[in-house]
Parts: structure tokens; C-alpha cells; sequence
């Protein structure tokens, strides 16, 4: 099937994927809700302990809750998720029917899987009679018969807990025996009735629970049971992802506090990251993985967006080489060969390098150079100037300010390496390029101080030129690491178009790294 493109997709439509998909909705992102539909409070027909919703139907609030989703155009879709796989900048999820969507980020809200006790005529019961959570079914059955059926040693918890709504309570404990003393001692003293046979079956009369029954025989009445079902969560289809889980018991997803998992594009929130929670929980765990989300995407959007513009700015670099036989004079810059002259000759990284004027000078007074610049066809042009010198340089067609080479250099130079564009990352390119200067070695940036004297108009989007002295200011380079050795403003003889003697002013930053 065609592959469809979303920013989010939710997998689950509980209350914990809805409540996800609504603040993806608000805040305009192009949402899926993925839907099983077998919520695992479907089995109940209130809720309690959910604020301004206390006695609703769980249907009602999904119902609800969809609505709420689809008015903020989420579309939800029926259909199980059976794969999700990483490819990259996006995730990839196939369904048991093979439909086939991609999104840049995905909350698991799935949702968990009751295991229940193996005795026969409790299923049947789930949600009605027999009960798990007092907190959202004690008030209905308080000050009537109630049993509490131990699963392992943690359901002493569960029966002190239910205490709390009946003075008749009977602890089947054959799961927890045998009891410490202590706990006997406490259970004894509030009245609990203790059971330590096995149970053996549910008594059901019509359709109500009425007993329950153990191996030995005996009949114990009562109005309803309350058990701890073995939370199970259907991960399968995420395995490949390689999500952290926890050592906890149903071993839930490790997440931050944004809801996010050890995935970048993967969030969670529900009975994934917490298997005991209630709907208020699964609700608020969903709006945060939610907002978590579209926070990353906001990220994501930015990058992205930078990206493009340095692809615009490339591009039209390129476009500008292109379209000429020659762009610049082929003579090294005067400034650049004046302060280099000066330095003994080592290994250079000259950024910026153009057509090769001054790598190939750089080359010709005994430095070993390697060159970059973003335009290919500059970097060919330059490559054939040495190789007609009879020169080796290593010229590398790449964007200063993503790919810089690595290792370290005995002087990193640029020349002029100036922009008409407003957002030019000059003083991060300056950065990076002082963190490639060994020990003992240097940085120089000569640049433009300011307009040449012909240009009487300029763009008033042209970015500033600032003086050495503002440069150095602005790199904020540590002064324990670094020794100042120019950093100044110099005159320059020049030519204007019209072929008039004038001249310009060149910046001069030359730095030295300690040793």
C-alpha cells in the first residue's frame, strides 16, 4: 500500500491516546490515532475517581474524547499496529491488514492486558462483580461482603487497602502464604477474616457473584471479590525500536517527564508507563506525551528549516562560481600573505578558500594545506591551479558550517569569509574552526572592516561588519587558553571599478592557542 506521511501518530485511542492526539490536534499537527478497540476498562460501565466525569460510562468518555480529537483534526482509524520500524528521520508502521503510515514521532498509549487469575467463572465476572481497584470500585460495594483474592505476596497491599470500605472482609491468602507475623497480626487485628486454602471456582446465581469457593470444600459468601490481575503490555510490535523498560512489575517503559522513551521519536504514556494507573493518570501521562511531542517536532521543524537554508546558501554560492569563467583575481589576498608570511610554515586549514588563490601561495611558501569550500566548482577550479603548479593540496568541497574536516592545525586561516545574508553563521564557523588549532598553533580572520568606499548604497539587510575587536568578543574564546597577537584594523591599497587608486580596510584577528 502507499505510505502515508503524518507528523504524529498515536497508537491507542484510550484515554491516554486521546488525550495525546488532542494536544498534537491543538497545536496543528497532522495527526493519526491508531485505534485496537478493546480499551481495558471496557469490561466496567461507570468510572469513578475522575474528576467532573465521576459515574460515566467509559464509552461515553471515549466517545467524548474522539469527538473532542476530530474537532481539532485528528483522524482516527480502527486497525492494530503489528510493526514499527526506524528509518531515520521518520518511523515506519505497518498494520495487520497492511496498511502502512510514517511520522516523525509516535506515542504508545496501547494500553495493557489483564491477566486474570486461572479460576473458573472470574473472566465472566471482570468488571462487574470482581473488581481490582477499590479507589475505583469500593464505594459501590462499602459495608458489604467483600473478599480479596491474594495473586502473590504484593496483595497483602490490596486487602489491608479494601479494609478501608467494609468490616467484612475475607483474605484469601494461599498466594501470599505464608504470612510474616506481622502481617498476620495486623489482618487479625482489623477484623480480616483469613482464608489460606487455594481457591478452587467463582459461585455465580443468576447473574450475581454470590461465593467463592476453595480446594477444600468450604463456601464463602460474598458480594463481590477483589483480585490484582498480571498487567501484560503488548509491545510486541515495537520490539525493534529497543524501547527501555524497567524492572518494575509488568516492566512498563522507562520515560522523562515529557513522556519521552530511550527513542528520540518515541513517546508514551497510559498503562505502558504506568500498569497500575487509573484514567485520571493515563489521561494526564497523554497530555504531556502529547505536548512532549510537538515540543520535539518544534525542534525537529527548526532544523529542518536550517537545513534548507544552508542547501539555499550553498546553492547559490555554487550558482555564482558557475555562471563565470573566473570569480576572483587568482592573486592571494595581500593582507592574508602579509600576517602568514610572518609565521614559520606548518600545517594550515584554510577555510573558505575560493578558487585557491592564497592556498596555493600558502602552498608555494612550504605550508601543507588543506582547503574547503562549499562551491564544487570552485574547489575544481582551484584543484586545477595547483595541479598546473605542480602542487599537492587537499581541496574538500564542503559547508564550513556542518562539515568542517577534523584533526588539528598549526594555523586555521580565513579570508573574507563574509555573506550578503543576515543569518550567516560566521562567528559559529569561527568557533569551530578555532577548535581545530593545535597547541602552539594559531587562528587568523581577515576580514572586512568595512564597505568598500565605491559602494555608496548597500542593502539594508546586509549583516554588520564588525571590527576584530567585537570578533574576538563575540567567539568568547577562554583567555586561559588563548593569547591575542593582532587584532586590529588595516589599510589596504585597491583598485575601485572605475580603475581609481582607493583603498580598503581589512580586519585582522590573529589568535594563538597555548601550549
Amino acid at each position: 500500500m502507499e505510505e502515508r506521511e503524518w507528523d504524529a501518530v498515536v497508537v491507542g485511542g484510550g484515554a491516554a491516546g486521546l488525550s495525546a492526539a488532542q494536544m498534537l490536534g491543538r497545536a496543528r499537527r497532522r495527526t493519526l490515532v491508531i485505534d485496537g478497540g478493546a480499551p481495558r476498562n471496557r469490561f466496567a460501565s461507570h468510572m469513578h475517581g475522575v474528576l467532573g466525569h465521576d459515574g460515566v460510562d467509559p464509552a461515553e468518555l471515549l466517545a467524548r474524547g474522539r469527538a473532542e480529537a476530530a474537532d481539532y483534526g485528528v483522524e482516527i482509524e480502527t486497525g492494530l499496529v503489528t510493526r514499527i520500524d526506524d528509518l531515520g528521520d521518520r518511523l515506519r508502521l505497518t498494520r495487520a491488514d497492511g496498511t502502512v503510515d510514517a511520522a516523525r514521532a509516535v506515542v504508545l498509549a496501547a494500553g495493557a492486558v489483564d491477566g486474570l487469575p486461572a479460576l473458573p467463572g472470574l473472566a465472566e465476572r471482570w468488571g462487574r462483580d470482581v473488581l481490582h481497584c477499590p479507589y475505583c470500585h469500593g464505594y459501590e460495594v462499602a459495608g458489604r461482603r467483600l473478599g480479596v483474592l491474594a495473586t502473590s505476596p504484593a496483595g497483602i497491599h490490596q486487602i489491608e487497602l479494601v479494609r478501608q470500605w467494609s468490616d467484612e472482609v475475607t483474605a484469601f491468602t494461599a498466594a501470599a502464604e505464608p504470612l510474616d507475623d506481622a502481617v498476620r497480626a495486623r489482618l487479625v487485628a482489623r477484623g480480616i477474616r483469613i482464608v489460606s486454602s487455594p481457591a478452587a471456582r467463582v459461585e455465580v446465581d443468576g447473574d450475581t457473584l454470590t461465593a467463592l469457593v476453595t480446594a477444600d470444600g468450604e463456601r464463602h459468601e460474598l458480594d463481590a471479590l477483589f483480585t490484582a490481575p498480571t498487567p501484560r503490555l503488548p509491545l510486541d510490535f515495537a520490539a525493534a525500536l529497543g524501547l527501555a523498560r524497567s524492572d518494575q512489575p509488568g516492566a512498563p517503559l522507562v520515560i522523562d517527564p515529557a513522556g519521552a522513551t530511550s527513542h528520540p521519536r518515541v513517546w508514551a504514556a497510559g498503562n505502558l508507563v504506568a500498569p497500575f494507573g487509573n484514567v485520571p493518570l493515563a489521561m494526564g501521562s497523554g497530555s504531556m506525551a502529547g505536548a512532549g511531542a510537538n515540543a520535539a517536532l518544534v525542534a525537529d521543524d527548526a532544523a529542518r528549516a536550517v537545513a534548507a537554508r544552508r542547501a539555499e546558501r550553498n546553492a547559490h554560492w555554487e550558482e555564482r562560481y558557475a555562471e563565470n569563467t573566473r570569480f576572483w583575481s587568482g592573486r592571494v589576498n595581500a593582507t592574508t600573505a602579509a600576517v602568514v608570511a610572518e609565521l614559520a610554515a606548518g600545517s594550515v586549514l584554510e577555510i573558505g578558500c575560493g578558487e585557491g588563490a592564497d592556498a596555493v601561495w600558502m602552498a608555494e611558501h612550504g605550508w601543507t594545506v588543506t582547503a574547503v569550500d562549499v562551491s564544487a566548482t570552485a574547489i575544481a577550479r582551484a584543484r586545477a591551479a595547483a595541479s598546473d603548479r605542480g602542487l599537492h593540496i587537499d581541496f574538500v568541497a564542503a559547508d564550513a558550517d556542518a562539515d568542517l574536516p577534523a584533526g588539528s592545525f598549526d594555523l586555521v586561516v580565513s579570508s573574507f569569509l563574509h555573506s550578503w545574508e543576515t543569518d550567516f553563521p560566521r562567528i559559529g564557523i569561527l568557533r569551530a574552526a578555532a577548535a581545530r588549532v593545535a597547541p602552539g598553533g594559531r587562528m587568523l580572520a581577515v576580514s572586512h572592516a568595512a564597505p568598500p568606499p565605491w559602494a555608496r548604497e548597500l542593502p539594508a539587510h546586509l549583516p554588520p561588519m564588525r571590527t576584530p575587536s567585537e570578533e574576538l568578543a563575540l567567539l568568547a574564546l577562554d583567555p586561559a587558553d588563548w593569547t591575542v597577537e593582532a587584532a586590529e584594523v588595516r589599510p589596504r591599497d585597491a583598485v575601485d571599478p572605475d580603475g581609481n587608486p582607493a583603498h580598503l580596510d581589512d580586519g585582522v584577528l590573529l589568535l594563538r592557542r597555548r601550549a
